[in-house]
């Protein structure tokens, strides 16, 4: 089976170089906890597990994997075309590790506001009021993260959101190894608020032939 990882980024991170550019009021929310936060975060404390499944469109090729995340617990279920695993976080063997890779790619896509605090201790970042969003080509705010040169699936990678005056996520570019020109860059689309956690269920890239998309999500 083919496997789609898009930007692997690694939840424990193993080196601590974040910087914010600027001043700012100490007192102030962050860009990144304000961006976190507009998209759900303050609720996330409440959720005790979270279902969802992964789905990838590319031509006439269709790709899906779903995922069940205790997140207090960091217990997991990889459920697939190729069974089933459970696994935890705390204690994982050579096929966990090489499971647990799709889980934080996947993951990762639904939950991109929340990694700007997650990973906070592993980014730097930089923010423009005003920028040309690459799909649209409306002037939004941009917000660029690039990750440390150590630790993590893929260290030194770059992401740039952008979004609006609301801090709601609505495209994105994702530069392997901080790259001056785009790898990937699709939209976020198709938001649906469950308890009070949005997420942006549909991406799709400017050429039209690639679609990725979450379905049966179920949080509790």
């Amino acid at each position: 089976m083919k496997k789609y990882l898009f930007g692997l980024l690694a939840v424990t991170v193993l080196s601590s170089s974040f910087t914010i550019l600027g001043k700012s009021d100490p007192q102030e929310p962050s860009i990144l906890q304000k961006v976190a936060n507009a998209n759900g975060f303050e609720n996330w404390a409440n959720v005790e597990k979270i279902k969802f499944t992964f789905n990838v469109d590319r031509d006439t090729s269709h790709f899906e994997r779903t995922w069940i995340w205790q997140p207090k617990t960091n217990d997991i279920t990889a459920i697939s075309d190729e069974g089933t695993m459970e696994y935890n976080w705390s204690e994982m063997d050579s096929a966990a590790h090489k499971t647990n890779a799709g889980f934080i790619n996947d993951k990762y896509w639904l939950l991109a506001p929340y990694q700007l605090v997650w990973d906070s201790d592993n980014i730097t970042h930089e923010h423009s009021a005003e920028a040309e969003a690459p799909i649209s080509k409306k002037t939004m705010q941009k917000l660029t993260i690039t990750y440390g040169a150590e630790g993590g699936y893929t260290p030194g990678d770059a992401y740039d959101f952008y979004f609006g005056d609301d801090f709601i996520v609505q495209e994105w570019v994702f530069r392997k190894g901080n790259a001056p020109t785009p790898s990937m860059m699709t939209t976020f689309e198709d938001y649906e608020d469950i308890n009070g956690i949005k997420l942006a269920k549909i991406h799709k890239m400017p050429e039209g032939n690639f679609k990725l998309y979450f379905t049966d999500i179920e949080m509790n």
